[in-house]
């Protein structure tokens, strides 16, 4: 019976040592919680096992529940710091203090400042802070159900230096930067976002159920894991299958058309901006498969030897380029600019070659227009802002050859994070609810083909957000898209065409959701950015303007709401052959451009207006119906109402009473 009892002591004290406190993996040495609010902190146990906390010189204590969670809600402090936490036998290092913002949304909340160096090259090698701490969160999907936690990630609240940002989101980074300078607070910036994502995906299903049944039972067809896992094999095995066909029939890699000496007389000389280089000689379609296209340069003695940076604008969709032989980049798709760095002794005197192996599965071959296409040498060869001063320009003519036309690669794909409610239940759910001074959502690019419900949408993600935290006052700031011309998204060269007339655009629509949803809801501002993008570039470069323009929005919402924002029509009404507009502040005075008024049949005409201190006066026609609008194009370019300080007023759609 002794024996018996002692093993029983033994067995419960061997299970006493493995029993392990976890906590999140939020929770790592480095971070920055909250001021001024409770920090809660939680994790797992084993059932009923004693937690305790001791932080900034106290102790907190806990008992886990039954299925082993548990929760300390710290009390609020001061920023300050560093301070350790230890958590049974867990201990975290060099802990801040201050504030935490939360940064979601698609691609353009991604764009790292790798992306944007040559914008902000000086900046960015002369700055490093190790208050503001970098956090991105791995990209995950689940359509079952919420997680409780987040996959580890490999930068786990690092000092924000040039290094540790090369990989991280260029808005996350300004606007940390920003934001110390603006409250000398430790900042925490947590980036969680996803390219090409919809708004969907990031919804809890318990949102979506009762006005989007369908969305609901779209995930629920994804519950299937084997489904999943098959599709998916089958689709890396057709895309393996076509990248062997093609490198084993594309004659260029057979005959080294990337080498200098090769013999290109025979091929034909085109313009890169004459999209036939592309079509199948057969067919007339654009050629998926590869296309060759080769171009001599002439290097001068001073030049030759020389490092150098190849700035090849942007291109569709993926490319292998090659000088003298040698590769010297590799982009994958369409949307990286391509900067390629060419080592020293690879130029030579004389003659060289500039290879382009374009290979596409759809859409067109084509270079982006208004784009950099040269060679830069010098010390400031990366930056472009300004340009280098060393360069060649590459010329815009040509070789060409066919290397081989394939069929199109077999896909089913599976895409999980473009389905209802999969990133809410992986990467968003478990981040709650650790303590946040605020939330941007920078997303819509992907709703802009069906913008009726992002309104709906967006109330929504912010209501079961605010619902995840407990905390129905998180500020959320709503940066709006920015101006871009949305035919470039069709993987068709499409020409560079200024929208003067009226159109039915899906970005202004998508734009008017997001303004009026910031407009009614007390704990949200709208960060215009109209005036931010680029024409041919769906991810605009300026990232650090976009970031200020944020901290402008949260200096509003959390520190003085006497900060004067966008300039915003507060009435409107119809006058002797006028629309009055009547602004919460004066605008840059002088005619204003891109104001339309709908006629009697109720099509939109291009309007004369002209700004005077706090009024805008657009003239109407004795037949329009006075429904009016402003910037109501994807790219408004001509687009000119601002406040003194130079904010971009935002695009409306308003119906004037008569």
């Amino acid at each position: 019976m002794k024996k018996i009892l002692s093993l029983c002591i033994l067995l419960f004290c061997a299970i006493c040592v493995e029993a392990k406190v976890t906590m999140p993996q939020l929770f790592q040495s480095g971070m920055v919680l909250q001021r001024g609010k409770q920090i809660p902190v939680w994790g797992k146990a084993e059932a009923g096992e004693l937690v305790t906390i001791r932080f900034n010189k106290k102790q907190y204590a806990t008992t886990a529940d039954l299925d082993g969670n548990w929760r300390i809600n710290l009390p609020k402090m001061k920023a300050g710091g560093p301070y350790t936490m230890t958590v049974g036998d867990l201990v975290l290092t060099n802990i801040m203090i201050g504030d935490v913002w939360l940064l979601s949304g698609q691609s353009n909340i991604d764009v790292h400042i790798e992306r944007v160096y040559p914008q902000y090259t000086k900046e960015i090698d002369g700055y490093e802070n190790t208050d503001i701490r970098l956090f991105r969160v791995q990209n995950d999907t689940d359509a079952h159900g919420v997680r409780d936690d987040i996959k580890p990630t490999p930068i786990n609240w690092k000092p924000l230096n040039k290094q540790n940002a090369w990989p991280f989101s260029a808005v996350g980074y300004f606007l940390g930067k920003r934001m110390y300078e603006k409250t000398g607070v430790a900042q925490g910036i947590i980036v969680n976002s996803w390219g090409g994502t919809p708004i969907e995906a990031w919804i809890s299903a318990d949102s979506l159920q009762r006005d989007y049944p369908m969305l609901v039972k779209r995930a629920q067809f994804f519950q299937n894991d084997d489904y999943v896992k098959a599709q998916a094999q089958a689709n890396m095995q057709a895309e393996q299958q076509w990248q062997k066909i093609l490198g084993k029939q594309d004659p260029g890699i057979s005959e080294d058309w990337m080498t200098i000496d090769y013999d290109d007389s025979q091929w034909q000389s085109v313009s890169q901006w004459d999209s036939q280089w592309a079509m199948s000689p057969t067919t007339r379609r654009p050629v998926i498969g590869t296309i060759w296209l080769r171009q001599h340069i002439q290097i001068d003695k001073a030049h030759a030897g020389k490092q150098a940076r190849l700035l090849l604008g942007t291109l569709f969709d993926q490319d292998i380029t090659y000088l003298n032989g040698q590769e010297i980049g590799h982009t994958y798709y369409q949307y990286p600019p391509r900067r390629y760095d060419i080592p020293e002794g690879l130029l030579r005197e004389g003659d060289n070659v500039i290879t382009v192996r374009f290979i596409n599965k759809y859409g067109m071959a084509h270079f982006i227009p208004e784009k950099p296409y040269l060679l830069a040498f010098g010390d400031d060869r990366m930056s472009q802002n300004p340009m280098p001063t060393d360069v060649i320009p590459l010329s815009e003519q040509w070789k060409v050859s066919l290397g081989t036309e394939m069929p199109s690669c077999p896909s089913g794909d599976i895409s999980l994070q473009n389905i209802p409610t999969t990133l809410y239940n992986a990467v968003l759910h478990p981040l709650a609810p650790y303590a946040l001074s605020g939330v941007v959502w920078y997303q819509g690019e992907s709703n802009t083909g069906n913008p009726a419900p992002y309104a709906d949408y967006l109330k929504k993600l912010m209501g079961c957000w605010r619902d995840t935290w407990k905390n129905q006052q998180m500020p959320f700031v709503i940066v709006q898209l920015a101006n871009y011309d949305g035919r470039q998204q069709t993987g068709f060269p499409s020409p560079i065409v200024p929208q003067t007339t009226p159109m039915n655009s899906g970005w202004a629509q998508l734009r008017e959701a997001q303004r009026t949803v910031a407009e009614t809801d007390p704990r949200a501002e709208l960060a215009v950015i109209n005036d931010l993008g680029e024409t041919v570039d769906i991810h605009p470069l300026r990232k650090k303007e976009v970031a200020e323009r944020i901290g402008l929005c949260f200096d509003r919402l959390i520190y003085n709401n006497k900060v004067k924002l966008f300039p915003k029509v507060v009435s409107a009404e119809a006058k002797d052959g006028k629309v009055i507009l009547t602004l919460d502040q004066p605008v840059q005075e002088g005619e204003v451009y891109e104001f339309e008024l709908a006629d009697k049949d109720g099509h939109f005409v291009n309007a004369d207006a002209t700004a005077t201190g706090n009024q805008i006066e657009v003239k109407a026609a004795a037949d329009s119906s006075l429904k009016l609008r402003y910037a109501w194009k994807d790219n408004p370019l001509k687009a000119n109402v601002r406040s003194l300080s130079g904010l971009p007023m935002s695009s409306f759609e308003l119906i004037i009473n008569k």
